[in-house]
């Protein structure tokens, strides 16, 4: 494992299928980083309310519900996890009835305040001296641009429709574990993802200005951990020089 001469915050941004989780997981690990999923909590949310009786295509329900679930996110890379209201959500969500209502719920601004407010909160943390002071790598959709704009290092991964869809229906599961071959359908879904998250009026799905974009459409998963892992190694080690001089 590779050793970073500072505590670094990445945000790595993209839409589904781009390789975010297992490239951000990835490269964690390899860096003895802390790691946050993001749409992780967003779908625990949408779990909860499902589970909870809360109408999913009423703004409102949501909103008021929004401050209610306690949502716990593991950070360990190796097994991340996550929790609401004590409750393993791991597996349920990512269930197609989550990630059919997981759009319109992260939508609601109410939804989208308590998370932040959770993530900034996870990323501070691993600022701090001492142990907790290892720094974090943090996926999403809009981590660059609203999340932590302050963040050492910024992402943006994309790749082809084809390929995303190739991707995501191998990942995609019903709840009896089958997994969903259909690329078209698949691709739909995600074109319909993408049109939501990218107009939605509150932290829309876009590229930060200062990000580095990464096409993954050509490169193996191995290929891009290995794009980033450099990309985070110059930028924790500028931080690093930053820091030196300011001590002087």
């Amino acid at each position: 494992m590779s050793a970073t001469p500072a505590a670094v915050i990445v945000a790595i941004d993209g839409p589904s299928g781009t390789g975010k989780s297992s490239t951000s997981k990835a490269v964690a690990a390899r860096l003895g980083l802390r790691y946050l999923d993001t749409g992780a909590q967003y779908r625990a949310m949408t779990w909860w309310m499902l589970n909870n009786g809360i109408d999913v295509s009423d703004p409102s329900e949501i909103a008021a519900a929004a401050d209610k679930p306690a949502i716990v996110s593991g950070t360990d890379p190796q097994a991340p996890g996550i929790s609401a209201d004590g409750a393993d959500a791991s597996v349920p969500i990512r269930s197609q009835e989550v990630t059919a209502a997981v759009s319109a719920v992260s939508a609601v601004p109410e939804v989208r305040t308590r998370i932040t407010d959770l993530q900034r909160t996870i990323a501070a943390g691993t600022q701090e001296p001492g142990d907790a002071g290892t720094g974090i790598v943090v996926e999403g959709r809009d981590i660059g641009t609203t999340v932590l704009p302050d963040a050492d290092l910024k992402v943006f991964l994309t790749a082809s429709p084809e390929a995303r869809a190739a991707r995501r229906s191998g990942e995609l599961k019903s709840a009896d574990g089958k997994a969903h071959a259909d690329l078209a359908a698949t691709q739909q879904a995600l074109a319909a993802r993408d049109k939501a998250d990218s107009s939605r009026k509150t932290s829309p799905l876009k590229k930060a200005g200062d990000a580095v974009e990464v096409d993954t459409t050509e490169l193996t998963l191995e290929q891009v951990i290995e794009c980033v892992v450099t990309l985070v190694e110059k930028a924790s080690a500028d931080k690093a020089g930053r820091m030196e001089k300011a001590a002087r």
